[in-house]
């Protein structure tokens, strides 16, 4: 066997290069791509998300806080809403019974003094 030419020679070692190159960015994208790695890398930017956002939220309700309480207040309302209509209902349905009791007593009154007069 003989020797190869020099251009040959360094044609081989470039390639043998190249080659591993090649494998060791598919080994990286292995590992990229990895369902595990996905799922960490997903998990560990929502994390930043949030913590970005409640840092956001906390300075908001720092610069305005008669806002946020007014916002606070109106989610509570809206939450709430079945049972303070049920609450306001029976307050006026206590309220409606109370005048008519008190139209009834004027009106005995009434009969009990022209009845005596």
């Amino acid at each position: 066997m003989t020797a190869d030419p020099p251009q040959v020679a360094a044609a081989r070692i470039k390639a043998d290069r190249a080659r591993a190159r090649l494998m060791a960015t598919a080994q990286e994208l292995q590992a990229r791509l990895n369902p595990g790695t996905l799922a960490r890398d997903a998990w560990e930017g929502a994390k930043s998300k949030g913590a970005d956002l409640a840092e956001e939220a906390v300075d908001a309700v720092r610069n305005r806080p008669y806002a946020a309480g007014g916002v606070l207040a109106a989610i509570a309302l809206f939450l709430a809403r079945e049972p303070l209509i049920d609450a306001a209902g029976k307050i006026a349905d206590g309220m409606g019974k109370k005048r008519e009791a008190k139209r009834t007593r004027k009106r005995s009154v009434k009969k009990i003094k022209t009845e005596t007069a």
